[in-house]
């Protein structure tokens, strides 16, 4: 018997980097600008997603001019930072592919499977959305999903929810295992993590 092909193709997803942080934890810098290991953030990220995704976009409510020097921008214009989803929710209204990956401005070393994984699993079990797990907890920020879903975000969102694990509860979701590349997912959170603070 054939095995069953993984039917998400890289052209047909659009990645969406989120980084519309308030950067409490670094006296309110745009950490997805900070320098770690001499580049941005943005720019490691960046780096390690498929060369041939369709489109890569950064969700972002600030510096929007920086950004543009390394993908395509889309403001996140809701007031008072109301989180990844509502960055989330503005990408999503600007894009036509089928589906969208998702991962956040400050995890410069996300797996270079990432989403060969979370698409397997996604078609494997013909789920609504796809997110990592790194065998001790949910990396919800690094995730799949069909496009589509932005009509149930845009009501989640209306309702005044904000949590991106409770809004994953009312999809059919799945998670794929990176049990062996636990390291992959180490966010960088404070000042103290990076070598230089400068900001570019």
């Amino acid at each position: 018997m054939t095995a069953k092909k993984n039917i998400t193709q890289t052209n047909t997803v659009t990645a969406i980097i989120l980084a519309g942080g308030a950067g409490r934890r670094m006296n309110g810098q745009d950490k997805g600008l900070l320098l770690w290991q001499s580049k941005p953030l943005i720019a490691h990220i960046i780096d390690r997603l498929p060369k041939d995704v369709a489109q890569v976009l950064i969700s972002c409510n600030r510096n929007i001019d920086h950004y543009q020097q390394y993908a395509a921008t889309v403001c996140d214009d809701l007031p008072d930072y109301q989180g990844p989803l509502a960055g989330l929710y503005a990408a999503l209204q600007t894009i036509s592919t089928q589906q969208t990956l998702i991962l956040p401005c400050d995890c410069p070393t996300p797996p270079r499977d990432l989403l060969d994984r979370l698409s397997r699993e996604l078609t494997k079990h013909q789920g609504d959305i796809c997110y990592a797990h790194d065998g001790k907890r949910g990396q919800y920020l690094f995730a799949l999903l069909n496009t589509e879903l932005k009509t149930h975000l845009a009501g989640y969102l209306r309702s005044g929810e904000r949590s991106v694990n409770q809004w994953y509860k009312q999809l059919n979701c799945v998670r794929a295992d990176f049990s062996d590349q636990t390291s992959a997912f180490r966010n960088i959170n404070e000042l103290s993590d990076f070598p230089s603070n400068e900001e570019i």
